[in-house]
């Protein structure tokens, strides 16, 4: 199984990067590729619970094409993002940098990836909505030579930068260039809510946010249009580049990536999904049971951001959904068990997670004192609540049976759960519970964990 990951960046990322300047080879060996991106309404975000965006979709084909696990770190800050990459804190630099631009001196980039533009974010004038089209073009710049000596926004390290620098010089009345390190979707907002009058981004993030505001005009074109690209450092990065420049040809004239595109950049539900309550980068909701899953998370001394995970994969946050065993609900709880706990849990949303934390409540008390290490008895937790605890306890005695660590995971106990379906091992005489389809319990752990890490990075870890 490919696994598409991400980590927190403080911990796991640190130990992964202990020997710096990997290439494809020992990223390989190692086990994955860092990557940062950027976290905006096109190239990352979370929409509903599940993680989305250009640059994360991408990612993950890079991460079906390699063969090599991808871990996704954030950073909006350019200048922080490519000195995480020259560090060795990261491995990949996965945001839109332009060919031709200062960009190549600090990195060695990639292949093209997309074309743009830069463009001028104005306002269009008042009650442009009962102006023709010719009448409030009359009243825009659209010419950069109208920009002499106006005060134009953009975010520091970016293209845009470049692009007035570039338009600087060949202007006697000079341009005031104010960097600021936010993201650009922000720096578009402020020209929509009248803080600033103009801003300078790529046409096509400047396309989508006009589709948020109405009110903003991006049709002056600043430049022809460049080519954007990934980076990586220069230093030992060879075959790390050329694997990204093969998969980049493989998919550069493809459909799935035309799909792509227009799905970020073309489609109207940008729109939606940025107003909806549920689009977490501007809410910091995941669901409409956020309040349920805070409380009874701390029930059982859980982030409520795993709880939240652990409840997407059970249910996509589906209330009323029954599997075809009979579990029901947004945990998915077997009738069987809610009988036990005397919980009725069709009666409430509330209800079916209070039971289904209960059943967690147990769990850690059944592995406390069986696996010491807390981060390895979440796995094993995680593992219990799909398969049951008795399918991983047979799992364990399989792992120590044939020398493998019974405490530890992947690769261990992992390992033997896989094979449960295997009479060899299903019938071996330590085995009390017979066969199981191990590759679910499996995918299922690393699904969850995969997707709480990404919502780590992007929904704060708040009561309220």
């Amino acid at each position: 199984m490919i696994l598409f990951s991400s980590c927190n960046r403080e911990s796991d990322i640190q130990e992964k990067t202990q020997t710096s300047f990997l290439d494809l080879e020992e990223l390989r060996e190692r086990g994955s590729i860092v990557a940062v991106t950027d976290f905006n309404s096109t190239n990352y975000f979370v929409y509903k619970g599940q993680p989305m965006g250009f640059h994360y979709e991408l990612l993950k084909s890079f991460s079906d094409y390699s063969g090599v696990n991808i871990e996704i770190v954030t950073e909006n800050d350019i200048h922080r993002a490519i000195a995480m990459v020259n560090s060795g804190e990261a491995d990949l630099l996965a945001i839109d940098l332009a060919k031709n631009s200062n960009h190549e001196n600090q990195l060695q980039l990639t292949g093209t990836i997309l074309r743009t533009r830069q463009v001028l974010i104005q306002r269009k004038p008042n009650r442009w909505s009962s102006m023709t089209d010719s009448e409030i073009s009359g009243n825009l710049i659209r010419n950069d030579g109208e920009l002499a000596g106006k005060t134009i926004y953009v975010q520091s390290g970016s293209s845009a930068v470049d692009c007035l620098n570039d338009l600087n010089s060949r202007l006697t009345n000079k341009i005031t260039i104010i960097e600021v390190p936010y993201e650009t979707e922000k720096i578009i907002s402020l020209v929509a809510k009248r803080e600033i009058d103009f801003a300078v981004c790529d046409e096509n993030i400047a396309q989508v946010n006009s589709g948020y505001f109405p009110v903003l005009d991006v049709k002056t074109d600043l430049t022809l249009q460049q080519d954007l690209a990934w980076g990586v450092r220069k230093l030992n990065s060879d075959n790390l580049t050329a694997m990204l420049n093969s998969w980049i040809s493989s998919i550069s004239n493809s459909n799935h990536f035309a799909l792509l595109y227009a799905k970020y950049f073309r489609n109207s539900w940008s729109s939606y999904i940025v107003k909806s309550d549920y689009y977490t980068l501007s809410t910091g909701k995941i669901s409409p049971f956020d309040g349920y899953i805070k409380s009874f998370s701390d029930t059982i001394n859980w982030d409520w951001r795993l709880l939240a995970a652990l409840i997407y994969q059970e249910s996509r946050f589906n209330p009323t959904v029954t599997s075809f065993a009979g579990a029901y609900g947004l945990m998915q709880v077997m009738p069987s068990t809610a009988r036990k706990l005397g919980i009725d849990i069709q009666s409430s949303p509330e209800n079916n997670i209070k039971a289904g934390v209960m059943y967690l409540r147990y769990l850690q008390e059944f592995f406390r004192n069986r696996i010491p290490d807390e981060k390895e008895r979440l796995k094993f937790i995680i593992a219990s609540y799909n398969a049951g605890e008795g399918n991983i306890i047979d799992a364990m005695k399989l792992a120590e049976k044939h020398g493998r660590d019974p405490l530890k995971w992947d690769d261990n106990v992992a390992y033997f759960l896989l094979r449960k379906t295997d009479p060899v091992y299903y019938n071996d005489p330590v085995v009390q519970f017979g066969y199981c389809r191990g590759n679910e319990p499996v995918n299922y752990v690393s699904e969850i964990l995969t997707r709480y890490s990404e919502y780590k990075y992007i929904i704060p870890l708040k009561k309220d």
